[in-house]
């Protein structure tokens, strides 16, 4: 074994993902991610601004502000995310979810992939989604209290972090309501349990 060549996967850069969702509650939204990075680039809950959340950008919402003297809305903040991702649709192959609160409509999650924006109550995406699509289906329903959607969050990153070999770590949690931003990291070891655990 001396001498030969180490095997190519030994040297290869380790690609990983990760999985995020975000969910409106009447009065706001939260959102979550686990903490392991997507592909090469570090993926968090980048705020867009006090009240608005994206899994990427800020600069041109703080123009916004200033000419408007409010806070920007979220469409606003979600338009301008897709905006850039159509942009760069060659070199950026990315789901992003932007979601907060606004005073003139409340809670909203908005999704966007290459050109596309979409409002959803709620949105789901990065290598572990696929895992969780039938529980995120048979759970969900409309009019969810905020606690309710802050369990809802969490069972679906346990399941995703349980099921996809990319998705692991810690869970982010974000509760974002028209008083406050909470954010809460929830340790791997104290993530709910299934039955196969």
């Amino acid at each position: 074994m001396l001498g030969e060549a180490e095997p190519q996967w030994i040297s290869e850069e380790v690609k990983t993902g990760t999985t995020i969702i975000a969910i409106e509650f009447n009065g706001g939204v939260v959102l979550g991610s686990d903490s392991r990075v997507m592909l090469s680039g570090s993926i968090v809950l980048e705020p867009l601004k006090r009240k608005i959340k994206c899994f990427c950008i800020t600069p041109r919402l703080d123009c916004n502000h200033l000419e408007i003297d409010e806070d920007p809305q979220v469409r606003s903040a979600a338009t301008l995310v897709k905006n850039i991702s159509y942009k760069y649709k060659e070199e950026l192959s990315a789901h992003l979810i932007v979601a907060g609160w606004d005073r003139r409509d409340g809670g909203q999650v908005f999704a966007t992939l290459g050109g596309l924006l979409t409002r959803q109550p709620f949105a789901i995406g990065g290598s572990g989604s696929s895992y969780v699509y039938g529980f995120v289906d048979a759970e969900y329903r409309r009019g969810m209290t905020k606690e309710e959607c802050q369990k809802f969050v969490v069972n679906t990153l346990a399941l995703a972090m349980n099921r996809d070999g990319s998705s692991g770590g810690v869970a982010y949690i974000v509760t974002i309501d028209e008083h406050s931003t909470d954010e809460k990291v929830i340790l791997g070891n104290d993530l709910p349990t299934f039955f196969d655990q």
